[in-house]
């Protein structure tokens, strides 16, 4: 167990990559989670498909992932994986911190998990109220099309999660500009 804020974790973490530009719109900070459930034919990250993998989330790495998002030409987090919402207590331990911290800032989050899926689960609500962007569906290698902007594979979709859940339906995210 480690202390981060005063709360106890057991939070493992893949990697992080300080100045990204593939993961989300404009230039962001992108966190690997540890673990998922899914294991993708083809996957790019299977070394974080296992949970007890990876390297402890400490109060150091914290402050030092904090202090990378203060940072004013960091425009968006990205929560990656493994699964972030195979991981749902840090995910949202870190998606809370983040928005208190930077509420003019986006965050995307990408899960092999559908959108019609997530939102009829309420263990997932707390991370959708704070989430912009969400990148929905397994990586599919016979869909696997590297034109693609922000997804690996056709059948994922880029949805803008406030205006989803504000209309009730899936709006799909528009660059803008």
């Amino acid at each position: 167990m480690t202390l981060i804020n005063g709360v106890e974790t057991d939070f493992k973490y893949a990697g992080i990559d300080r100045f990204d530009v593939n993961n989300g719109n404009g230039v962001g900070a992108t966190l690997f989670v540890q673990g998922c459930s899914h294991h993708c034919k083809g996957c790019q990250n299977k070394s974080t498909w296992n949970k007890n993998g990876g390297y402890p989330f400490t109060q150091k790495v914290f402050d030092d992932l904090f202090k990378i998002l203060s940072d004013p030409s960091i425009s968006r987090f990205t929560l990656s994986g493994g699964d972030p919402l195979d991981n749902v207590e840090f995910s949202y331990f870190l998606c809370k911190n983040f928005k208190s911290s930077h509420p003019e800032k986006k965050l995307w989050i990408y899960t092999g998990y559908k959108y019609e899926t997530i939102i009829q689960d309420a263990k997932y609500s707390n991370i959708l109220k704070l989430c912009d962007v969400l990148v929905d569906g397994e990586f599919k290698i016979e869909e696997k099309d590297l034109r693609l902007q922000f997804r690996g594979s056709r059948n994922q979709r880029i949805i803008d999660v406030q205006k989803s859940m504000n209309e009730d339906k899936i709006i799909l995210w528009k660059q803008k500009g």
